[in-house]
Formats: structure tokens, C-alpha cells, sequence
């Protein structure tokens, strides 16, 4: 039963490809970010191309995976994948530029590093990125495509373990835990001990610490 209701999901979610084919697309590749919404760390982006015989049992919106069944799938995903592309943004250009622009930025980067070079994109939301190719923008799409999907897994995932790689950098804040999201937890420490490098400076819950902190420091002086 298990088997048989994954099976259906996943074919459920090939609509989108399905349509595009029919349409005369050939390499369409789906495109999302994971990394929107923390208080601290980059945004991370991907773009898969799958194959149509892709058998990635489990996948869905990131958001609805466990931890443990993302791990699962990310290295499936890689193997299966015809072509796949991943890219980083730092919390410098994201207080630089925007989250918004930050985060298409980072999708533009990874639909380039696709060899061979899709001819649709379909891309989670509802904004399109900077890019001659075709696109459909998809609200809700990590929920609607396959190959957004499993963007979504290889986006979280990848940056999940460079939020782990920052928790041995800067263990006071507890980034192998929230991954830089404002939990409560994350809000305390970053009132405790001020922000860190990889803080979003311009955000909501970081920016009013800065402004204590460089009072702090001027008083001092």
C-alpha cells in the first residue's frame, strides 16, 4: 500500500513535465531555493534536470521530508539526475542586493552550471529569474513538479550542511539546531551574544542587536 500510494504520488507529480513535453520542451529542468526566510547563513539554490524514468520514491516538497529521508533522497537525486546545478549566495549580497534578489540570483547561477542546457524551466513561485530560456513560474511548485521537488531537496540539504559546518565555527548560536531560522532559541542567543559574520544584517531580529552593539561599543569608547 505503502509502495503503490508513493508510486502514485510521484507520477502525480510529473503533470507539469508532462505538459511541457507535450508542448515540444525536451530538457526541462526544475529550479528552487531553500534559505528565504533565516536570520543568518546563505541562500542556496538548485536546478535538476530528470530523466523520465526517474524512480525517487518519497520525494516531495522538501518541507514535508524528514531530515532523514532528504539525506536519503540527495545522493538518488545526483545519480539520477541528467544534469544538476547548485548555488550559494552569502548573507553579504543578500543584505547587499535583497533577499528577493538574492534568492534569483542564486537560481539563475545554478540553471547556468546545467550541461546540456534545458529548454524550460520550471521554477518554484512566482517570480521568473534572468535567463533568455523559457520559464513557467509555479506557486506551490516544490509541491507540483518532480524535478522542483527534488531542486528543493538538493537546495535544503546542501544548505543545511554548511549551516552545520557554521555550528563548529560559531557554536554559541546553535546553527546545527535551527539552521539559522528565528526560533526563539536563536532569537535569545543572538540577544546574548550579539550577531555573528554570517548574520543578515538588514534583517528583522539581527539589525536592532547591531545597533545596540556599535552604542555599546561608542559609549565604551
Amino acid at each position: 500500500m505503502g509502495m503503490f500510494y508513493a508510486l502514485r504520488m510521484q507520477r502525480d507529480l510529473w503533470d507539469y513535465e508532462i505538459k511541457a513535453g507535450k508542448k515540444g520542451y525536451r530538457l526541462i529542468a526544475g529550479v528552487d531555493e531553500a534559505g528565504r526566510g533565516p536570520l543568518a547563513g546563505p541562500v542556496v539554490a538548485a536546478a535538476v534536470v530528470l530523466p523520465a524514468d526517474a524512480i525517487l520514491q518519497g520525494l516531495d516538497d522538501s518541507k514535508k521530508l524528514s531530515p532523514a529521508k532528504r539525506e536519503e533522497l540527495f545522493p538518488k537525486i545526483q545519480t539520477q539526475a541528467i544534469a544538476y546545478g547548485v548555488a550559494v549566495v552569502s548573507p553579504e549580497v543578500i543584505d547587499e542586493i535583497n533577499i528577493l534578489q538574492a534568492a534569483l540570483l542564486a537560481m539563475k547561477q545554478a540553471v547556468e552550471q546545467l550541461k546540456p542546457v534545458p529548454d524550460l524551466l520550471l521554477i518554484d513561485g512566482n517570480q521568473k529569474i534572468n535567463s533568455t530560456l523559457d520559464q513557467w513560474a509555479i506557486v506551490k511548485g516544490d509541491s507540483k513538479s518532480l524535478s522542483i521537488a527534488a531542486a528543493s531537496v538538493l537546495a535544503k540539504v546542501t544548505r543545511d550542511h554548511i549551516m552545520q559546518d557554521y555550528h563548529h565555527l560559531y557554536p554559541q548560536y546553535g546553527f546545527a539546531r535551527h539552521k539559522g531560522y528565528g526560533t526563539k532559541l536563536h532569537r535569545d542567543l543572538i540577544a546574548k551574544h550579539g550577531p555573528c559574520p554570517i548574520h543578515r544584517n538588514t534583517f528583522k531580529g539581527v539589525a536592532e542587536y547591531l545597533n545596540r552593539e556599535f552604542l555599546h561599543a561608542f559609549f565604551i569608547k
